[in-house]
């Protein structure tokens, strides 16, 4: 099991990318502590083996705090946690921005400075973060702010791979294109034309169909494990062909 003797913390469990990578870390012998802030959604984990759950909402540095104390050791952060606005920049408010802002970046750089001092004590620690394909890779239209946010995201894991390079410490980041989950089926639904909109996303995936949670999750396990030993720093485009 690649994963085995391994603790690890995921953000944004509920559902989706995080649910399938908790399950797949599982599956690899690790104990995950699986978090969310919808209590309700960490329900669907109860008696699954290496798995236990916590509310967190991520948007609080304190709870974050208390949540990572409750691990003796924490070998893996996955910070899932994340939030797409749809507009330009003419569409952004101020408060669509900071939430944006606070969510998708704020909240990875508290959930890392809680995590990373027992990392450095240990000698050895993984952190992944998600961020996408929009942003510094390729820009879509009417995702300014998500775009901007997941940008940061890349810049905060390379700075992050940089300092504690020698240290032990590897950082990385997920770069999915369209993934077919319910915060996916959400915004869809919120469209005047549901069925026009998913078409819409599926032509924008040059394989002709949105991603399976399941197929990011194993970059997120190979990231975790040590056979990535040997990887920091990079942002791995998971993406069914989008930034070809």
């Amino acid at each position: 099991m690649r994963l085995a003797g391994k603790t690890a913390l995921v953000t944004a469990a509920g559902q989706g990318i995080g649910r399938a990578s908790v399950l797949a870390m599982a599956r690899e012998g690790a104990r995950v502590l699986a978090t969310d802030v919808r209590a309700e959604a960490l329900r669907t984990f109860e008696g699954v083996e290496n798995v236990t759950t916590a509310p967190l909402d991520v948007l609080d540095r304190a709870q974050i705090e208390a949540v990572a104390g409750t691990l003796e050791r924490i070998d893996v952060l996955f910070n899932c946690a994340g939030y797409v606005h749809a507009g330009t920049v003419l569409e952004a408010s101020d408060a669509d921005f900071d939430f944006a802002v606070n969510l998708n970046v704020r909240s990875q750089f508290w959930t890392i400075r809680a995590v990373l001092p027992r990392m450095l004590e240990a000698g050895a620690g993984s952190i992944v973060n998600m961020a996408s394909v929009a942003g510094s890779l390729r820009g879509l239209p009417n995702r300014f702010v998500y775009g901007l946010t997941k940008a940061a995201v890349i810049g905060l894991t390379k700075s992050v791979a940089a300092d504690y390079v020698g240290r032990g410490i590897r950082c990385n980041c997920v770069c999915p294109g369209t993934v077919d989950t319910p915060s996916l089926a959400d915004r869809i639904n919120a469209f005047d034309d549901p069925v026009e909109a998913r078409k819409a996303f599926i032509a924008r995936q040059p394989m002709g169909r949105l991603a399976k949670a399941e197929e990011i999750a194993p970059l997120v396990v190979f990231l975790a494990s040590d056979e990535a030993a040997f990887v920091t720093g990079q942002s791995y485009s998971i993406d069914g062909g989008m930034t070809i």
